[in-house]
């Protein structure tokens, strides 16, 4: 049994990947950039969401990580209601945006 949690967890970890993956090439990001830890995270505040270097630093506080799916999902240009699946579904709502039609908009 515990082989196969295992497995649906390594599954969805890929799955979860290449929806990364995905999503920072539709922000015009290399993809790579997306699944290297402390790297994503520059490359996710700098150039996807567009704030100042400061913002690297406050985003382990969650209030400013609502801030950051706000604005990702305005980039996205998706209504404001959705930073709150972006923050409480990501695992779900990334791979949503990476295989579905949604554009960015720089």
């Amino acid at each position: 049994m515990r082989v196969i949690g295992n497995l649906i967890y390594l599954a969805i970890v890929i799955v979860d990947l290449v929806a990364l993956w995905k999503v920072y090439v539709k922000a015009g990001q290399p993809g790579w950039a997306g699944i290297i830890p402390i790297y994503n995270l520059v490359i996710f505040v700098l150039n996807i969401i567009k704030k100042p270097v400061w913002w690297i630093i406050i985003c382990i506080i969650p209030v400013v990580n609502i801030l950051a799916c706000l604005e990702l999902a305005r980039r996205f240009e998706k209504p404001d209601w959705h930073c709150i699946l972006i923050f409480l579904f990501g695992f779900i709502y990334i791979p949503y945006l990476a295989f579905s039609d949604a554009k960015y908009k720089a």
